[in-house]
C-alpha cells in the first residue's frame, strides 16, 4: 500500500460551483473548460487552500489498486476527467463527464489566468524549465523548489516542498512531481493549514508551455487516440503503462457496474 498522511481539515468541497457525478466511485465535477477558466480567473493568492486533480485511466487504475489514494483524489477543490477514454467508458455506462485535460488548463492558466506581478510556485520540475518559464514571463515571479527524488516515501522531503510552497506565497502553485506523490503532497498541504491559493497537480504539463513536450494533433486528441501518440514516442517508458496497466480500467468499471446494480436492486 501507499503511504497516505490523512488530511486533519479535508478542503471544502462545497466551495465548487460545479455538478459533479460518481464515476468508479470518484466524484468528478463536470464543467466545460471554459468554465474552469474562469472559475480559476476568480482565485487569489490568499484565498483558502485547495487543489485540482485530473484523473485519467492510469490515475483510477493505481487508486483501483490502492483505495488509500481515493481520499487524496476525493479532497480535491476541483476534480476533473482528464481522458477522453475515459469519458466515452462512462458514456457506455450511461455517465457524462466533460474532459478537461491537465494539458489544456496549464496552457490556459499562462494563457489568460495569470497576470502581471502574480506569484507561482514550482514544485519539481528542472531548472532548465524554470529558467525558461521566467524568460517567456518575466512578469511573473516564479518561485521553484526541487524535492528530491523518491518524494512519496519521503515525509520530511514532503515537509520542505510544502515549507517552501507556503513561503512562497503564490497564488498558484504547481506540483510537477508525478501522480500520485503530487496528489499525496497537496493533500498533506491541505493538512499542514500553511499554503494559500490554488494548486494543480499536473504532472510534465508544463513541458508543453515551453516545447519540451509536443502535445498529439487536435483530429488524434478528439478521436481518443492521445495516449497512442504518447504510447509511440515513449514506447519502453508507456509501455506497461497502457498495454498492460490500462486495459484493467475495463474490469474496473465491469465490477463498478454490478455494485452499482446491485445498490439500486
Amino acid at each position: 500500500m501507499i503511504a497516505v498522511t490523512p488530511t486533519r481539515q479535508a478542503p471544502d468541497r462545497k466551495r465548487s460551483p460545479f455538478p459533479r457525478t460518481n464515476f468508479l466511485g470518484l466524484d468528478f465535477d463536470t464543467p466545460d473548460a471554459a468554465a474552469v477558466v474562469a472559475f480559476l480567473q476568480g482565485r487569489r493568492a490568499d484565498d483558502s487552500f485547495g487543489y485540482i486533480v485530473t484523473p485519467n485511466v492510469d490515475h483510477m487504475v493505481q487508486i483501483d489498486t490502492h483505495p488509500d489514494l481515493r481520499p487524496v483524489y476525493q479532497g480535491a477543490l476541483l476534480c476533473l476527467n482528464d481522458s477522453r477514454v475515459l469519458a466515452r467508458l462512462a458514456r457506455f455506462h450511461g455517465v457524462s463527464l466533460s474532459v478537461v485535460p491537465g494539458s489544456d488548463l496549464i496552457v490556459a492558466l499562462f494563457g489568460s489566468v495569470l497576470q502581471d506581478g502574480d506569484r507561482l510556485c514550482l514544485i519539481g520540475g528542472s531548472d532548465s524549465l524554470a529558467n525558461e518559464l521566467k524568460a517567456r514571463y518575466p512578469r511573473i515571479t516564479l518561485v521553484h523548489h526541487v524535492p528530491p527524488m523518491g518524494l512519496r516515501r519521503n515525509a520530511a522531503a514532503r515537509a520542505e516542498a510544502i515549507a517552501a510552497a507556503a513561503c512562497a506565497d503564490a497564488r498558484f502553485t504547481l506540483l510537477a512531481v508525478g501522480a500520485p506523490q503530487q496528489e499525496i503532497l497537496a493533500a498533506e498541504m491541505t493538512a499542514a493549514g500553511t499554503v494559500r491559493g490554488t494548486a494543480f497537480c499536473i504532472g510534465a504539463a508544463v513541458d508543453f508551455i515551453v516545447g519540451a513536450q509536443v502535445r498529439a494533433p487536435r483530429i488524434v486528441q478528439r478521436a481518443g487516440m492521445e495516449w497512442f501518440w504518447r504510447l509511440a514516442g515513449s514506447p519502453r517508458r508507456l509501455g506497461r503503462r497502457y498495454l498492460v496497466e490500462g486495459p484493467r480500467i475495463f474490469r474496473i468499471a465491469m465490477r463498478w457496474k454490478r455494485d452499482r446494480d446491485r445498490s439500486a436492486g
